[in-house]
């Protein structure tokens, strides 16, 4: 007996509402997903904000890299006009406003580090105080397709369970994690066949795959099953979900 897939919803309902916002957290909760998956990186003074992007060109009314920006500058922009005038007015939330948001609802939370090149070394220990300080570890992982920022969440010690973010399959990689006490595997849909997930299982790092969203693709993690599906559409997730998967 097995318990039924995590359902994350990436970056929010991002297919119903703008990415990485209040609203696309909202609804994700009201469609009954079992959490949120959003990316966190720094300002020009070290503030940790919810945006997936090195700049904000794309989801905001703004130009310019993230990090070029203090947070004060950042909460001048629009994030919600770019997907739809009703939501003209929405902000970058910080890292604070969502894990304020949860102690209520309680998801759990997949806290993406967007490691850029050009900043600091100091995402990790940031990230880490604030979920803490939230008493948010035990519903919360921190993933990165960084294995320098891995190796350094190890150096440290960790309390909050990490995961390695993967698109490519590269050898060794499974044994590597668990090297270095990685929790679980994020890996790209494509990637998903029975020899890597017995592989992950066999050296217990749970599975994610991203990003799911076409009813077959849903359907076959389900299946495996896969620990965790990361979705843009987490209520037709949950419905296929709980079609396949049943009361557990």
């Amino acid at each position: 007996m097995y318990l039924k897939t995590l359902i994350y919803a990436h970056r929010g309902a991002s297919k119903y509402a703008p990415e990485n916002t209040l609203p696309a957290f909202n609804l994700a909760y009201e469609q009954k997903a079992d959490g949120i998956e959003t990316d966190v990186q720094l300002t020009k003074d070290n503030i940790p904000v919810l945006i997936h992007d090195d700049t904000v060109n794309r989801t905001t009314n703004g130009k310019g890299f993230v990090h070029e920006y203090t947070y004060e500058q950042l909460r001048e922009l629009d994030a919600g006009l770019w997907f739809h005038y009703k939501y003209l007015g929405t902000r970058i939330p910080t890292l604070d406003d969502l894990l304020k948001w949860n102690q209520k609802k309680r998801l759990q939370l997949n806290i993406e580090l967007k490691n850029s090149k050009l900043v600091g070394n100091k995402l990790e220990k940031i990230v880490l105080n604030k979920i803490k300080a939230y008493r948010m570890g035990h519903l919360s992982v921190i993933s990165t397709f960084s294995m320098k920022s891995i190796k350094h969440l190890y150096e440290i010690n960790s309390t909050v369970g990490y995961a390695f973010l993967t698109s490519k399959n590269k050898p060794g990689f499974i044994e590597k994690c668990k090297e270095l006490h990685v929790s679980g595997i994020h890996i790209r849909y494509r990637l998903l066949n029975r020899r890597i997930f017995r592989n992950a299982k066999s050296n217990n790092l749970y599975v994610a795959v991203y990003t799911v969203n076409h009813p077959v693709t849903l359907i076959r993690s389900f299946q495996y099953p896969c620990d965790a599906v990361i979705t843009d559409v987490p209520n037709i997730a949950v419905r296929y979900r709980d079609r396949i998967q049943g009361e557990i």
